[in-house]
């Protein structure tokens, strides 16, 4: 297998090569793996199932030992395609307190971050 990202992938059966494509894939196509479903009342209210995460959106956890917690978003790790919530603390072996990533499939958007007014554009035409 090729080591490089190629643009031209369209799909393959095997997890291994699914995990390479993300691994491997630029920042800009990251982003699109970034995403979480919206609560139910989001979803009657935008006609969607699904939407991008953005830094000072509120979401809730629904899996791992934070379960059931909720939060806003601090933090988005592009490069390893991971979102750190306020709130959700873990307290290392010399005391001191660091943030828990959280991959967003584990995750669901309980309020949206509509500052950008780009992005309710965006949310207005779906």
């Amino acid at each position: 297998m090729k080591k490089n990202f190629s643009k031209d992938w369209k799909s393959s059966k095997k997890p291994r090569k699914q995990r390479k494509y993300q691994k491997n894939a630029p920042l800009h196509t990251k982003s699109k793996f970034l995403s979480s479903h919206l609560s139910e009342d989001l979803k009657k209210k935008y006609n969607t199932r699904c939407f991008s995460l953005r830094k000072g959106d509120k979401v809730k956890i629904l899996r791992g030992n934070f379960r059931g917690k909720a939060g806003k978003i601090d933090r988005i790790d592009l490069k390893n395609t991971k979102v750190y919530v306020a709130g959700i603390e873990v307290i290392k072996k010399d005391g001191t307190k660091t943030f828990r990533s959280i991959h967003p499939s584990n995750l669901i958007i309980t309020e949206l971050n509509i500052e950008d007014k780009k992005r309710l554009k965006r949310m207005k035409g779906k």
